[in-house]
């Protein structure tokens, strides 16, 4: 009786907002969360010193068998596609998709993941993709150690950069050998086909399902808006562990908050239906807000990024940022200027060609974006300018 008359007191009663609020706190962030998401790689519950070993382990396993599903894809096609030489087409490519590749764990076979799965959905898509074009762009410096690229070759148009007249500038540091590489294989795309657009994808980036439907909505209707027209490029990949909200960037910030009032709305309308209250107060739609916004960021953004992926259109164009180069869309006008502006830049430790190309957007006062969800997996663990003998997913 004499807790009652407290105010506190009060509190403590179930019937409070105060205290089933408070229970549903300890008990999501506390228990529920924490046990459902000690594996979601990309969490901030996710158990490292447990799970990392075993799951890097499994993805290494399952990536040299999807390596060899992909060699033998290719051994079972009985029909090289001895049409396609290289500037041989008669019509102009509306999009050519370079593959750039170099041997590194040929047990892996990277690059035929990567080209078999391309060449698939090509087969799959059918008349929308057409107007399509693959072009295999070999920068090993001994092209023919590469034995995938060889039997890609037979496949599709193929250009090695060395082993001809080119020779290997001994003085040049790897990131620089990479950004000339990288260059070479963009203008010899424009040079052979003169397409509308390319998309220079590494050849560990292994496309999404979707990929086709998704770039033909962005291209024909999105990107028909006058502010996208010109961006210099298009990035389809950024690290799933750099995707969270609290990141530099300012529109994350904007989206959280968005998401917030939306969850936060949605979820004290929820709560005053079932607690059979007649109006909704401001401290029950802040608390629902910071309870979604907190719970969308612990839980991993990356996972309510993937809920995009049911419809094209709903896949989201943003301003880029800085990291990686796996799979990048240029038109044929901006990869032009790319070309010109990568000849002013030089490539070091610290400074590689992403650094490069996300430097050039201030300096020359240009624009680029970002597709989310990613468009392509990243599924090489073992890099070609850095040694890591024991690579984990993180």
């Amino acid at each position: 009786m004499f807790l009652k008359g407290l105010p506190w007191g009060r509190l403590c009663r179930w019937s409070h907002p105060f205290l089933q609020f408070l229970a549903l706190t300890v008990v999501t962030f506390g228990v529920v969360a924490p046990l459902t998401c000690q594996q979601f790689l990309y969490s901030y519950f996710y158990v490292r010193r447990w799970y990392l070993r075993p799951m890097s382990q499994e993805f290494l396993r399952q990536n040299q068998e999807d390596g060899l599903r992909a060699l033998h894809y290719f051994e079972r096609l009985r029909t090289p596609n001895t049409s396609e030489r290289l500037g041989g087409n008669a019509f102009r490519p509306w999009l050519l998709i370079t593959i750039i590749t170099v041997q590194r764990h040929p047990e892996f076979h990277y690059v035929l993941q990567v080209a078999s799965r391309f060449h698939r959905l090509l087969q799959e898509c059918g008349p929308p993709c057409r107007h399509h074009q693959i072009m295999l762009c070999n920068v090993e410096t001994d092209p023919g150690s590469h034995g995938d690229a060889k039997l890609l070759s037979n496949f599709m148009a193929t250009v090695n950069r060395y082993g001809g007249h080119e020779k290997v500038e001994l003085s040049l540091n790897q990131f620089e050998k990479e950004k000339q590489d990288y260059a070479y294989c963009l203008e010899k795309s424009l040079q052979a086909y003169n397409p509308e657009y390319v998309l220079v994808v590494e050849d560990d980036a292994v496309p999404e399902e979707e990929i086709f439907p998704v770039l033909h909505h962005l291209l024909r209707v999105r990107f028909s808006k006058a502010h996208l027209q010109d961006a210099l490029y298009v990035k389809l990949y950024h690290p799933e562990r750099l995707q969270h909200y609290i990141n530099p960037e300012p529109m994350r910030i904007l989206e959280w908050l968005g998401l917030g009032m939306f969850l936060g709305s949605l979820l004290a309308f929820i709560y005053a239906w079932t607690s059979s209250r007649s109006s909704l107060s401001w401290p029950i739609v802040l608390f629902f807000a910071l309870y979604s916004m907190l719970l969308v960021e612990l839980v991993g953004r990356h996972y309510f990024l993937e809920l995009r992926r049911v419809a094209p259109s709903l896949h989201s164009i943003v301003p880029v940022t800085e990291c990686c180069t796996p799979a990048m869309l240029f038109s044929a006008s901006s990869a032009r200027r790319a070309l010109g502006y990568l000849k002013e830049l030089h490539c070091r430790p610290g400074f590689a060609k992403d650094t490069a190309l996300y430097s050039l957007l201030r300096m020359k006062g240009e624009q680029a974006f970002v597709v989310e969800p990613n468009l392509v997996r990243h599924v090489g663990m073992f890099s070609s300018l850095r040694m890591n003998g024991s690579p984990k997913l993180l």
